[in-house]
């Protein structure tokens, strides 16, 4: 789907005539007709002048819309829409099909009353003439980084980029690079199958991990699966059962790494289930859904499980940068050290970090340096070469560079501040800070 850039332009058209029809040529006053006029042409490299006589043919120019491509020129007649509404029919049960007359009936007697359904008819159209126009926006150097390649999209161009990419391009390279006004089309839209969706439908919670052989997602390097399982994947298998959904999008507020355990209260997360064939659940079933995750495995376990909005789902990542986070750890000292060593990390408050992207995470993350604060710390010795680290911090710190210092890239770390080769053996999220989603009485 292509979107023209907002460009001062006139269109034109004839009186009484429609939108994509050629007016009259013999037509003088403004506006000017659509059609070449049989008027004085420049022809030849020497300047010289060429005069169309009454038995040349001017240059027919095509009818097709340049904005809809044919679709409301040929597809909105009453034939068509009978033809889909055939399609879906056949597709229902006769069940649904008096629903849909009951609608109908309730409608012209109600006027005025707006129904909201979460199932789509989808038409589909394919234009095979323009679906390289919008592709000199991706080789354009200011707006490239607007089109990248995710897991879930068939191609780059999605409508979300392209409206990126022209919000950053200059009017004077698009029309460097797009006529203005555009080229009428030789040919019309072809349409293709009918679909029938229903819209998503959003689950939230906390999840709890307890493995540290548990990936948050599927792990996979070079195209190879290291690891069995996953977080998304041991929620994400009974919601797909119950709620017959094609498939899911899964987010969460922040990820831990596949050895870290979250405990606690858990870590918000959110679920997309994409066109679900059934959609509603009462606050029972979902209670008996969430026990269903529950005891599917003893890795994970699931609380406050609700149906949410799309909008609400904005809420787990409003500010994520600014909420904080708790985490214990276990820590081990080259240097033998006693209970008074550990005394001064209770009185370091808001330590600012400056932290480089680590090493490990490096092939997937652009190289940059963040700054992040230590807002409180404190330790509990163990032995002379462990004690257990509890630190309450900005979200999105690295914690284990913040303890061994990541080879120099991350300042201050525990290392300087006790002055010894210090190494992490076990962490764990104690708390995600986060108010969201709202607790749901066991």
């Amino acid at each position: 789907q292509w979107m023209f850039r907002s460009l001062d332009m006139d269109l034109y058209e004839a009186d009484d005539q429609p939108s994509c029809e050629a007016s009259d040529p013999t037509q003088t006053e403004d506006p000017p007709s659509k059609k070449l006029k049989l008027e004085t042409l420049q022809a030849g490299d020497d300047g010289g002048t060429e005069t169309l006589t009454a038995n040349a043919e001017p240059k027919v120019q095509s009818e097709i819309c340049v904005a809809c491509l044919g679709v409301l020129q040929d597809f909105c007649d009453q034939s068509y829409t009978t033809q889909v509404i055939i399609e879906v029919l056949f597709i229902f049960p006769k069940l649904h099909q008096s629903y849909i007359l009951l609608l109908d009936n309730f409608m012209l007697i109600t006027p005025g009353v707006k129904i909201q359904s979460g199932f789509e008819v989808s038409v589909g159209f394919t234009h095979a003439e323009t679906d390289g126009d919008c592709h000199f926006l991706y080789v354009a150097t200011t707006c490239s980084d607007c089109f990248k390649p995710t897991k879930n999209k068939a191609s780059v161009f999605t409508r979300m980029a392209v409206v990126k990419a022209l919000e950053k391009i200059s009017d004077q390279k698009f029309l460097s690079n797009y006529p203005c006004p555009p080229v009428h089309p030789a040919t019309r839209c072809t349409p293709l199958d009918t679909t029938l969706l229903h819209a998503s439908v959003f689950i939230a919670g906390r999840y709890n991990k307890f493995s540290r052989e548990l990936p948050q997602t599927p792990w996979v390097i070079d195209g190879e699966r290291r690891m069995e399982g996953s977080v998304e994947e041991l929620i994400a298998g009974p919601l797909l059962s119950s709620f017959r959904a094609d498939g899911f999008n899964f987010s969460s507020s922040g990820r831990e790494d596949v050895d870290v355990r979250t405990l606690g209260n858990g870590r918000p997360f959110a679920m997309e289930l994409l066109n679900p064939h059934r959609a509603r659940f009462n606050k029972a079933e979902i209670r008996q859904l969430q026990e269903t995750i529950n005891t599917s495995s003893d890795k994970i376990r699931v609380r406050d499980l609700q149906i949410v909005t799309r909008e609400a789902m904005g809420r787990m990542k409003e500010g994520e940068e600014e909420k904080t986070k708790t985490y214990s750890a276990l820590i081990w000292t080259k240097k033998p050290i006693t209970h008074t060593d550990l005394d001064f990390i209770k009185n370091i408050k808001e330590l600012k970090v400056d932290q480089k992207t680590p090493l490990r995470v490096l092939h997937r993350r652009p190289l940059a340096v963040r700054q992040r604060v230590i807002h409180s710390m404190s330790a509990s010795f163990l032995d002379t070469h462990h004690f257990k680290l509890q630190l309450h911090t900005q979200a999105g710190t690295y914690i284990k560079e913040f303890v061994h210092g990541d080879f120099g890239r991350t300042k201050p770390n525990l290392c300087a501040l006790m002055d010894s080769e210090v190494d992490i053996l076990e962490l764990d999220v104690e708390s995600v800070d986060v108010d969201w989603p709202p607790a749901v009485p066991e």
